[in-house]
């Protein structure tokens, strides 16, 4: 299982000299499986980079894409690549999009909406490829060689997040994540999806004191991120949906914060994503 980063920033993107080295694209990344089809995690706004690798790699193959995708909600910092994805405009790719079930009318009816005028110039069924879409809760299922485990997790809405085992490998993903009032309680769903991972990706978005203003703004802390880390057990941790307020040094001191903290010396390495990032997991 190789894991490859596009996008880790939350809320919006942003661009400049200040945000270089981790990026200011939003969630976004792609597990590759040799001999399965690209499994996508999130469709931020780094999946317009991840489209154009996978366009290069189809047109040299002759064939069209055909990916998974894993969504862990629908706030627009998690769904805006969906309409710049160049492969779903060949005829014949298609991309299955897993993702929360919504409360009213369906996931495809949410995300068509999104990609239609006036917000868009051009509505989903435009597209020359088909955008198929699965409404999923908690439940497990098979995409190729991976096994997915799918669990709601507290945020503002309906929000998954997800564990992706592949050859006794596993990565835990949850991009948003609301930490509780007293940053210490652990969800039982949250603790099942990180317990013994090998890397977990998990909301690292405020300070300690960014969130005694933002408590129920449905994200957590570096400190949160490595009291769940610590808690079940995993062995690498990478921070990730930055606040896009946060440019590269204060993420430099973030990240550095986070390891001076007691839990983590339970953890083999506390890290912070950065787009192009690249993480091989191997096979157990």
């Amino acid at each position: 299982m190789h894991v490859t980063f596009y996008g880790v920033r939350g809320s919006c993107p942003c661009s400049g000299d200040r945000y270089r080295r981790y990026g200011g694209n939003t969630s976004c990344l792609v597990v590759n499986v040799e001999g399965d089809e690209p499994l996508i995690v999130d469709l931020g706004t780094g999946l317009r980079a991840l489209g154009d690798v996978l366009l290069k790699e189809v047109r040299a193959l002759g064939t069209p894409l055909h990916a998974t995708a894993l969504l862990t909600h629908l706030h627009f910092d998690h769904i805006l690549g969906l309409p710049f994805f160049a492969p779903l405009h060949d005829p014949g790719a298609r991309l299955t999009v897993h993702g929360p079930a919504q409360p009213k009318g369906s996931l495809k009816d949410a995300l068509h909406a999104a990609v239609q005028p006036p917000v868009f110039p051009i509505h989903m069924e435009q597209f020359r490829g088909e955008l198929h879409t699965i409404d999923t809760w908690d439940e497990d299922f098979s995409i190729g060689s991976a096994k997915v485990m799918a669990r709601s997790v507290p945020h503002s809405g309906a929000t998954l997040g997800y564990r992706i085992e592949v050859e006794g490998r596993t990565l835990a993903y949850l991009s948003d994540h609301q930490a509780p009032l007293d940053r210490r309680t652990i969800p039982e769903a949250v603790l099942e999806l990180c317990q013994g991972a090998d890397l977990l990706v998990h909301d690292g978005q405020y300070t300690d004191d960014e969130f005694a203003s933002k408590q129920d703004w449905g994200h957590s802390t570096a400190a949160f991120a490595v009291h769940v880390a610590a808690e079940a057990k995993v062995k690498r941790l990478l921070l990730s949906h930055h606040d896009p307020s946060h440019n590269d040094r204060d993420l430099d001191r973030l990240l550095s914060a986070a390891r001076r903290l007691p839990e983590a010396k339970f953890i083999e390495d506390v890290s912070s994503a950065h787009e192009s990032q690249s993480i091989d997991l191997g096979r157990a």
